[in-house]
């Protein structure tokens, strides 16, 4: 079998990939306990989330043209720093994507059949591992019609909210809830919503002309992606407010409902299954493009590394993240997976920025701020998740050292 994937994806399927999985993984999950976390300061925290996602998606275009093969950052800190932080960010990766794949399933379920989410989950990961297996094209063709559902039902909740009556500009007012640990952790929250760039990173070798197409596709995505949350994220905010908004588990619903517009509560609904599903495609994808990065350096399984013939996709990568992320989601607590998948996520771009660095030239500066960004944000996240995240990582560098060894 042919260990080569095969180039296929130009600019704006690049650019389609890596909305399907930002657009689905925040708008409908992370601004409830972004603003439970922060009350007023949510919109700080999704500007400062922003900030840091832009130079680490610069520090990322910067290598992939570099690097322009599978596995994203895995691949880059192998490359550019040692053996060892390539395999702690591929690690990483792996481990909290895994958590946000479960994650995105479980949205699937709660929206689609609330009192069967977990069953509902497993299906809709069977269902889009059988997509993945069959080829990139088949895959990019689904996420465009996802992407362009989900876009349209946002911007019917926008139209909605906005000419309702019911906004009012007072509910954006920073109040007396406002701290600085709260801006941090909501920022820590959001950011798990804006990683969805990476995806397009982690297919380097499936993009034509990827030394140009990547820095072009990345910043592409990241700002269209940026422009939705945050005017999103405004009109839910005027029409709920910050406290309504914190105890919300629907809040694009909860804001249709309360600008009056009832008809749309069940095109929302469908709108979050549709999109969670477009992030969980993409989120397939990426980690098993790394898990095969990772199988032909012989950090997993080598037959992890084995090209379809007929399909030219990962197959047994594909099958084996699947497998696993089936059984998170069939045992998995959605909130809990957000901030575990946040923790391994900003390890991983931490390394990413540190791999960036050592290219020198003007970069560096967005480099460092990266860096230090990401290390900010991952202390600033729930304790719980902090724990567990550190714990993960030390048992992953553990690892590297007992195989070493």
């Amino acid at each position: 079998m042919t260990q080569e994937l095969r180039r296929s994806l130009g600019v704006f399927d690049a650019v389609v990939v890596g909305l399907g999985s930002m657009v689905g993984a925040g708008i409908f999950v992370a601004l409830g306990p972004a603003a439970q976390e922060a009350g007023s300061g949510l919109l700080l925290g999704l500007a400062l989330a922003a900030v840091v996602a832009y130079c680490n998606a610069m520090a990322s275009a910067r290598l992939a043209a570099r690097h322009p093969k599978s596995g994203g950052t895995y691949v880059y800190g192998r490359e550019q720093l040692s053996p060892f932080w390539g395999y702690l960010a591929g690690w990483s990766f792996v481990v909290g994507k895994t958590a946000s794949c479960a994650a995105m399933a479980l949205t699937v379920g709660a929206y689609v059949w609330p009192g069967q989410a977990h069953a509902v989950a497993v299906a809709a990961v069977v269902a889009l591992t059988a997509v993945n297996y069959r080829g990139i094209q088949k895959s990019a063709l689904l996420t465009r019609a996802i992407v362009a559902a989900v876009l349209a039902v946002l911007a019917a909740v926008v139209v909605s909210s906005l000419s309702s009556g019911r906004a009012e500009a007072g509910r954006l007012a920073l109040g007396g809830d406002l701290s600085v640990g709260g801006v941090l952790g909501t920022a820590g929250l959001l950011f798990f919503a804006f990683a969805g760039y990476a995806r397009i990173a982690t297919l380097g070798e499936e993009v034509r002309d990827p030394a140009r197409t990547i820095p072009r596709a990345i910043p592409l995505a990241l700002g269209i992606a940026l422009v939705v949350y945050a005017t999103v994220a405004v009109c839910v905010l005027s029409v709920l407010g910050a406290q309504a908004l914190g105890g919300s588990v629907a809040p694009l619903a909860d804001a249709a409902r309360a600008a009056g517009a009832h008809w749309l509560v069940p095109v929302v609904r469908v709108g979050a299954a549709v999109a969670a599903l477009g992030s969980l495609l993409a989120l397939i994808l990426g980690v098993s493009r790394t898990t095969l990065a990772m199988a032909r350096d012989g950090h997993l399984p080598a037959a992890l590394a084995a090209v379809h013939p007929r399909f030219h996709v990962p197959h047994r990568a594909e099958l084996a993240v699947g497998v696993v992320v089936a059984v998170v989601a069939a045992t998995a607590d959605v909130r809990g997976a957000i901030g575990f998948s946040s923790f391994g996520v900003l390890v991983y771009y931490a390394i990413a920025n540190a791999s960036a660095w050592t290219l020198g030239g003007r970069g560096r500066v967005m480099a460092a701020v990266g860096l230090v960004g990401c290390g900010v944000l991952a202390c600033a996240l729930p304790w719980e998740s902090v724990a567990a995240g550190g714990g993960v990582v030390a048992a992953g560098a553990a690892l590297f050292a007992v195989r070493r060894r």
